[in-house]
């Protein structure tokens, strides 16, 4: 099951400065994380960026929260927009910590420092030193890449590459509906207020289909919800139905309006149904959601 969070460039468009922005961004990859999220996509919404942190910096600051601490001055030095990441919350992220097992081990993350003759680099994957590993016939790398290190035993140490996808939270950068066109997308979902009511019965349908498909699932931004991001009115996904949605937009282009159509969820839901503040922020809507939709049949 694959688990694939959206969030938009504007996501700190009401920061007041570098450090607010910082902790907001902090606290959004410590959520992806803590529910075992898969990916974290940034999509854009450059309508809503206020110019002072736009995605670049979004994306910046999203990508070296997920860095493994043990990795992170070395992929990462010194950057204008990492100025304040000394305030983020550590992740923790237990697909990071290692094992001190003998048995099948766990996997990390690694960076090459040093490519050497016979097939060998040196590696450093968090441990006391670079360790020396054998190249795979099926691998290519260079110095400074990110690599896969299975783990079987630190004492002693007993490890190997392999050509695994890098274990933890990605998060790259997307198109809206690139992301929902993915192969293993699963059950798409849209987080708004406007949407359908999470409900007992509504939750006992959904966790069987997630739970087989994986899911995705999109935020919009402070005072900027996906409505206004995709320029839909908030009473055509009020009731979740796509086919609404449509005649929204059609209705729109007759009267001279351009519109911009649902990308394609599969249901728009409304994760804190009887909210009792007027706004609920990106990272709490993330716990918000993500919590309710983790439970299993």
């Amino acid at each position: 099951m694959t688990v694939s969070i959206l969030v938009p460039s504007s996501l700190t468009r009401e920061a007041e400065d570098k450090r607010e922005a910082t902790r907001k961004l902090g606290y959004i990859a410590r959520a992806a994380t803590i529910f075992r999220a898969d990916r974290l996509l940034v999509y854009p919404d450059r309508d809503g960026e206020t110019g002072r942190f736009d995605g670049g910096f979004v994306h910046t600051v999203l990508r070296y929260a997920a860095t493994p601490p043990y990795l992170r001055n070395e992929a990462w030095g010194m950057r204008d927009e990492l100025e304040y990441v000394g305030i983020l919350p550590p992740l923790r992220a237990v697909s990071q910590t290692g094992s001190e097992s003998n048995g099948s081990g766990s996997s990390r993350q690694g960076i090459v420092t040093e490519v050497g003759p016979e097939g060998r680099v040196r590696v450093n994957c968090g441990l006391q030193h670079p360790i020396s590993l054998n190249v795979p016939p099926s691998m290519e790398v260079t110095e400074g890449e990110r690599v896969t290190v299975r783990i079987s035993s630190r004492r002693p140490v007993r490890a190997k590459l392999t050509d695994e996808p890098l274990p933890g939270l990605s998060v790259e950068r997307a198109d809206l509906s690139a992301a929902l066109g993915r192969e293993d997308a699963g059950v798409c979902i849209a987080a708004s207020r406007f949407g359908e009511q999470l409900t007992v019965g509504r939750l006992e349908t959904l966790a069987g289909r997630t739970e087989r498909d994986g899911m995705t699932i999109a935020f919009g931004a402070p005072e900027r919800g996906l409505p206004d991001i995709l320029g839909i009115e908030a009473s055509a996904v009020s009731s979740s139905d796509e086919a609404d949605v449509q005649s929204s937009t059609e209705d729109a282009a007759d009267d001279g309006v351009e519109p911009t159509a649902d990308p394609g969820f599969d249901l728009w839901l409304n994760t804190v149904p009887d909210q009792g503040s007027e706004v609920v922020r990106t990272e709490e809507a993330l716990f918000a959601t993500l919590a309710p939709l983790s439970l299993r049949e």
